[in-house]
């Protein structure tokens, strides 16, 4: 359990993922917001302020790459981890390409999803 009011924005197009993320960090105790789409990522996330950003790869609209790159640009955004989230192979050179802070692979194991996101809301 996360004993802060930590609070996580994904961004995923997915239903069924954002679903998932959602239960699986309630109960970790994070406010969650998701979004399907990254039109106006940069107001979205100034709206939330989250601790954590999950961003999804193949996304309407704005792509993650590009949307990361947009919240990494912003002054009072870029201290915010981001972490790339997606199913693609090379996801690695994605999250690098994109400018976020690591990336986590999809599908994924429940238990090292919950290590990931203690990881980088810097909890035990």
């Amino acid at each position: 359990m996360i004993e802060e009011d930590k609070k996580v924005l994904i961004f995923d197009d997915n239903v069924q993922i954002l679903e998932l993320c959602t239960e699986i960090l309630e109960d970790l105790g994070c406010e969650i917001k998701t979004s399907p789409t990254t039109m106006d990522v940069v107001e979205q996330v100034l709206d939330f302020m989250p601790d954590l950003i999950l961003m999804d790869n193949w996304l309407p609209d704005v792509s993650g790459i590009e949307a990361t790159q947009m919240i990494k640009a912003h002054e009072d955004l870029k201290d915010i981890p981001v972490v790339y989230f997606s199913a693609n192979t090379n996801i690695s050179s994605l999250a690098e390409e994109a400018g976020a802070d690591g990336y986590f692979p999809k599908p994924f194991d429940i238990y090292k999803f919950e290590e990931m996101v203690k990881l980088y809301l810097k909890v035990k």
